[in-house]
């Protein structure tokens, strides 16, 4: 049956919009950040005989190191690249820290590796390849679409996608910027059993997380009995992969997944496994560690304040997005604590 010309005339629109965006996500450049260097009293890594791949610093295999762990995709780029010039220049001892970056299998990793070495020449980093059908035909669809994004599961993956000799890690969202030293949040004490760590809020309604499902049946609702389970945010933790690899916890959250796609027990994404898996058996960290929230709900993503107290991390988690606001003029105050990071190549300075 022909389509109509309003029909025509609206797909034609909706295709040349995804194009543009495309291209736009495409074209954005980077400026060169500056080099940082360790302070005097750093430990020296050295150069060791069995680098990972034959090629790569040893520094991705150290124990010395600070290894922290990010997602990496064209979306969320100009995040990451702000979140990574924060970490470096709020330490004591950047040239020790090593980046781990996992991206999609679909990505175009050559590009994702090149704008980062563009920006950061200096940095010791690999990138991952995430096969998104490893988890894919286990997302359920949630509250926002950009929380069922294969990629965004990629946190339970970490234990399979980084090396072995990665003992330990801090993964960091892409939505946040630090001011203090990471090396101070690597170092959490993870006493003799618990696999991470992270800032709890035991005051959020916990029973919200779940629905009314999970919270009626009877075998179900026992999940966290005799655990005094809070909520945690999944964007900063402290990771103990070896840990984590011995308890296989990869598999106990895609167990949770599976039944999530036969009866409806949660609605927000990634975070709800972790919580079953987890919640009250984690090492707590202080709340500055993740000042998050500063995108505002999964709705509307309006403006929020800080919470009451210090502050080492600022996360923009909900719809809003510092760097979306500030392009369309709209931006939040707290937004203007993201600007300073932004290493986006401005139009502008492109032909100056």
């Amino acid at each position: 049956m022909p389509k109509s010309p309003i029909f025509l005339h609206f797909f034609l629109l909706l295709v040349l919009t995804v194009f543009a965006t495309a291209n736009a996500t495409a074209a954005q450049q980077f400026k060169e950040a500056p080099q940082f260097y360790n302070s005097p009293d750093c430990p020296v890594i050295t150069e060791e005989d069995d680098q990972l791949d034959g090629e790569e610093s040893s520094i991705l295999c150290s124990d010395q190191a600070v290894h922290v762990a990010m997602t990496l995709d064209t979306a969320y780029i100009r995040g990451s690249m702000a979140a990574i010039l924060s970490v470096l220049q709020h330490s004591s001892c950047p040239q020790n820290i090593a980046f781990h970056f996992v991206a999609s299998a679909t990505a175009n990793a050559s590009h994702l590796r090149a704008t980062i070495s563009s920006s950061f020449p200096y940095l010791n980093f690999q990138v991952y390849s995430f096969d998104d059908s490893s988890v894919s035909r286990l997302i359920s669809t949630s509250i926002r679409s950009a929380l069922d994004c294969p990629l965004n599961y990629a946190r339970s993956y970490l234990a399979n996608l980084l090396p072995l000799c990665v003992r330990r890690v801090v993964y960091l969202d892409s939505d946040l910027v630090l001011v203090d030293d990471i090396a101070k949040l690597a170092a959490t004490p993870l006493g003799d059993n618990s696999v991470l760590a992270a800032p709890e809020y035991c005051n959020a309604n916990f029973t919200s997380y779940f629905t009314l499902t999970f919270w009626s049946n009877p075998a179900l609702s026992l999940t966290f009995a005799n655990r005094k389970a809070c909520y945690f945010n999944t964007g900063v933790m402290v990771i103990d992969l070896d840990r984590w690899r011995e308890g296989d916890f990869t598999t106990k959250i895609e167990e949770w997944m599976e039944l999530q796609k036969r009866m409806r027990i949660y609605e927000l994404g990634s975070l709800p496994p972790f919580l079953l898996v987890f919640a009250g058996n984690i090492v707590p960290v202080d709340h500055k560690w993740n000042q998050h929230g500063l995108g505002g709900d999964n709705f509307r993503g309006l403006c929020r304040d800080l919470h009451p107290g210090p502050v080492s991390l600022l996360h923009w988690s909900g719809k809003g997005k510092p760097w979306a606001r500030l392009d369309a003029n709209r931006p939040c105050p707290l937004d203007a604590l993201w600007a300073p990071y932004d290493l986006l190549q401005t139009p502008f300075a492109l032909d100056s």
